[in-house]
């Protein structure tokens, strides 16, 4: 069943109509336009049960859609496709992110700007996928904000919405960057595979507003080396008062402060941006949909750009 977009009606004007309002939910994906905005729901959390995480993720994207419907728009040009939710049949994590990246290699085919709502974080690798089918001689750039690696080895050859970052590697040469890191969340094992697969990575304790400068060169050079952009949001890199609903949640995290949204809005306004996505919302453990608000806010920076 679709989501029924609805909010605040102020009038059918540009300047006073919200994001509700520049939703089409009936299109095919031959009717996505270039800079169209696509949105699929990832409702799937079969990962985070496979890495003993707090289930509950795959109830999220109807709830960031309700606190997204209501955001003012403010691009003249924006427009909204939404084509519903994916879910996990069987168990069958693996079918399931195929379905997502067909999905994804479809939209940016058309030259459309994906956006998935979460689920687990096994969303990057069929998030990922999709995009490497569609822009498969581009050098994709991921840039991942999360307090953990994701670089998991499977076991008995399961995905796991902590391995998105070793099954990518596998495919290819990986070119990431990990953006609010936490050395309380990963073993130094994590670290040191990291460094073996060529992960880039910021410190959570880096992130600062005197840190700024240095950070942004660091970006700017990871970000003139690619092709393609590709941003994905793990809500547990948040410190757990302003975002207590995760599968794993951390209370050292970082806030989205000034020097945070600096840095995000400017990955986001870049022309090679052509996917985002936001993952590990659990409403089973939200308070007020602060989570959920949060990780709608998000996306929402990028359709005010």
């Amino acid at each position: 069943m679709m989501f029924d977009w609805t909010g605040r009606f102020d009038g059918e004007e540009d300047s006073y109509q919200r994001i509700f309002q520049r939703v089409n939910t009936a299109a095919d994906y031959n009717a996505v336009d270039p800079n169209d905005f696509v949105l699929h729901g990832f409702a799937v959390d079969e990962g985070v049960k496979r890495n003993k995480g707090r289930v509950g993720a795959q109830k999220a994207p109807d709830l960031i859609r309700k606190n997204m419907s209501n955001f003012p728009v403010f691009n003249s040009r924006f427009s909204l496709k939404d084509f519903g939710n994916i879910h996990c049949d069987n168990e069958d994590l693996e079918k399931t992110q195929i379905v997502l990246a067909e999905k994804v290699a479809q939209v940016l085919a058309k030259q459309g700007k994906s956006v998935v709502l979460g689920g687990g974080h096994e969303v990057t690798f069929a998030h990922y996928s999709g995009i490497r089918k569609a822009f498969p001689n581009q050098k994709i750039g991921i840039i991942n904000f999360d307090a953990h690696f994701d670089n998991r080895q499977p076991e008995n050859d399961l995905a796991t919405s902590g391995t998105g970052f070793w099954q990518i590697a596998q495919q290819s040469e990986i070119h990431s960057l990990h953006i609010g890191i936490q050395k309380n969340s990963n073993t130094k094992h994590l670290f040191d595979t990291a460094d073996q697969l060529g992960m880039k990575y910021i410190l959570a304790d880096e992130i600062y507003s005197q840190s700024i400068p240095n950070l942004m060169f660091t970006i700017n050079a990871f970000l003139d080396e690619a092709d393609v952009v590709y941003v994905t949001v793990c809500m547990d890199v948040f410190n757990a008062a302003i975002a207590p609903g995760v599968s794993a949640p951390a209370y050292n995290g970082i806030f989205a402060d000034h020097s945070f949204m600096q840095i995000f809005r400017h990955i986001l306004s870049q022309p090679k941006t052509k996917a985002l996505d936001v993952a590990e919302v659990n409403p089973d453990f939200d308070i007020q949909e602060r989570t959920a608000r949060l990780a709608a806010s998000l996306v929402n920076e990028w359709f005010m750009i």
